[in-house]
């Protein structure tokens, strides 16, 4: 298994930065992210501990069930389904408020299954899945201080 871990601090108040991780309706917004899709709502919100949602990556689709939902500090999830050789132990986002707005992390352990080979591939993939973490949280990043710089345009005019 190998486990990655991405750190980024968002110029954000913490509720907006979990607010936008953990909706699956917001993941158009980031690049590389094609498509998702709410299969199953959790509890006590859609995107809750049991809520299975469906997510396009090119050409990667997978479904990931939500496993802990803890507003606004942590979201953890398992990817149930893949159309690769990818065994999923869990991933998690964590998120605390710091005088710059919020420290996010995120990481994901997983191992690609293929006989003989599954130790080789893991550590290939291991560099898309960190570069795919790290674009959703700069995208973060870049659409929460976007929205704020237009909040306080609108309010000073």
């Amino acid at each position: 298994m190998r486990t990655i871990r991405v750190e980024k601090t968002i110029k954000a108040p913490i509720e907006q930065v979990f607010g936008l991780l953990t909706d699956h309706a917001n993941y158009k917004q980031f690049r590389g992210i094609r498509d998702s899709e709410l299969l199953r709502e959790g509890d006590p919100a859609p995107n809750g501990v049991g809520a299975l949602r469906r997510v396009d990556v090119g050409p990667l689709r997978f479904q990931e069930e939500i496993t802990h939902y803890e507003p606004p500090v942590r979201m953890d999830y398992l990817i149930r389904h893949i159309n690769a050789p990818l065994e999923h132990e869990g991933g998690s986002i964590r998120l605390e408020p710091t005088a710059e707005g919020t420290r996010a992390v995120w990481t994901s352990t997983f191992e690609v299954s293929t006989r003989g080979v599954g130790g080789l591939l893991t550590s290939v993939a291991a560099t898309p899945i960190r570069r795919g973490f790290t674009r959703v949280l700069t995208d973060t990043d870049r659409l929460l201080t976007s929205r704020q710089a237009d909040r306080a345009a609108t309010s000073s005019s």
